[in-house]
């Protein structure tokens, strides 16, 4: 499917467990776990599931974690100009974003169809630029049209929004890695 390889006696198709399609030796030779799918061991993929799994791999070993932990943002829902302090972090079943602060509320992992993050300019010395906020918009079961919600970090340099902007970081990956899957 992807050569044009002839297959025969001497050629045989190998099929990615990933994706199901069928290659040669050469390019679908690449062994890597896939516990998504319950292969407990390592598992033949063609070259482009290789990849995305290898990022799934490095997803879940990193970034779940800091996901599952949390941290405290000013939630803003729609346009309403009233900010709540809340705490965010994905559910254990990593189906539900959950928000908790005076009220609680659960954003369906499912539902979200856009994410932007937003980031203050490079550091003085240099490097990377680091994230400030993010924009989820969401559409709710049984309700017409999208709700949007803002996070967005404190503004000192504590312990808390250090650990916020790991988690937006974080998310940014999660939400990269799923429209990434989703493409293919």
């Amino acid at each position: 499917m992807q050569c044009d390889a002839k297959f025969d006696f001497l050629t045989r198709k190998h099929h990615c467990r990933r994706c199901g399609k069928c290659f040669c030796d050469k390019c679908c030779g690449q062994k890597v776990a896939l516990p998504r799918m319950c292969f407990v061991d390592p598992v033949r993929q063609c070259i482009a599931c290789a990849l995305v799994s290898r990022k799934e791999a490095e997803f879940y070993d990193k970034q779940l974690r800091v996901l599952q932990g949390g941290a405290t943002f000013l939630v803003t829902f729609g346009n309403a100009g009233k900010s709540e302090t809340m705490v965010c972090r994905l559910s254990s079943n990593q189906r539900f974003l959950l928000l908790d602060g005076d009220s609680h509320h659960e954003v369906e992992i499912a539902h979200i169809s856009t994410v932007q993050t937003f980031a203050e300019g490079p550091p003085p010395a240099g490097g990377n630029t680091r994230a400030t906020g993010m924009s989820l918009q969401y559409s709710t079961p049984g309700s017409e049209g999208v709700t949007q919600l803002k996070l967005t970090a404190g503004e000192d340099a504590s312990a808390s929004r250090r650990q916020s902007v790991a988690w937006l970081a974080a998310m940014h990956k999660a939400a990269k890695l799923l429209y990434e899957s989703r493409d293919q």
